[in-house]
């Protein structure tokens, strides 16, 4: 039997062959922990700006009776005179509720980095046009119909604010990239959670084996609620 052909450091070829194996399986383990930690600081911002979202909707019902919907865009005109748009397709049209109603001191809180709201806001809101610009904000908004906000009355477990939005759109999917796999919940009860995104259709998963838009039976929303998601508007309004 031949000997093993050496290399002039005296390794074989079978344990250079071994040698990459390791490394390669110990980049293939650690591949998910960096992608993680990449993200963190991201989440945590989400987490910290949601949990002042949730304050800012404790303070205007206190002021107007329940969270913003249309019914209260009409008292913040009245009382305020403002010139904001507080109703429409977007999270960011009744979040501005907030703004003009004296409960929202800044637009920074309503922003969270996403796909589509990858920089922050100017926090220049005293011109209406400027007040929570397309990609200013990162937040969905979730009413208890297309007019009617919810109340911290209600049901505590039912999410009102929740990120990241699949694409800013209004159809309960989100995003798994942008917080490694995690969706961003604050609930009536004022807990913000992360919660797990699914992989096979983007939905996010409760414990009760429902999806967070999910109706009926074991869910927050019990069976006559029918909750309305208004996405972030992202630039370019598309």
């Amino acid at each position: 039997m031949k000997p093993q052909n050496h290399d002039a450091a005296g390794i074989t070829m079978m344990e250079i062959l071994v040698v990459i194996v390791i490394i390669t399986g110990l980049a293939l383990v650690s591949a998910p922990v960096v992608f993680t930690s990449r993200k963190a600081p991201d989440r945590t911002e989400a987490l910290n700006n949601i949990k002042q979202v949730g304050m800012m909707l404790s303070d205007f019902e206190a002021d107007y009776g329940k969270f913003p919907d249309d019914e209260t865009a009409e008292e913040v005109r009245r009382k305020t005179k403002t010139e904001f748009k507080l109703t429409g397709q977007y999270s960011n049209d009744y979040f501005r509720q907030m703004l003009a109603g004296g409960s929202g001191k800044s637009e920074k809180p309503f922003w969270c980095k996403t796909a589509q709201s990858p920089k922050k806001p100017d926090d220049v809101f005293s011109i209406p046009a400027k007040a929570l610009e397309a990609g200013e904000v990162g937040f969905s908004y979730i009413m208890a119909s297309p007019t009617r906000g919810q109340s911290v009355s209600d049901e505590p477990s039912r999410p009102v604010v929740v990120t990241p939005s699949y694409r800013f759109q209004p159809d309960w999917t989100f995003d798994p990239e942008a917080f490694a796999g995690k969706a961003i919940v604050l609930r009536l009860d004022n807990r913000a959670t992360p919660m797990q995104i699914r992989e096979d259709n983007r939905k996010v998963s409760t414990n009760t084996g429902k999806t967070l838009g999910d109706t009926g039976e074991n869910t927050p929303w019990g069976k006559v609620m029918t909750p309305y998601l208004r996405a972030p508007e992202p630039r370019g309004g598309k």
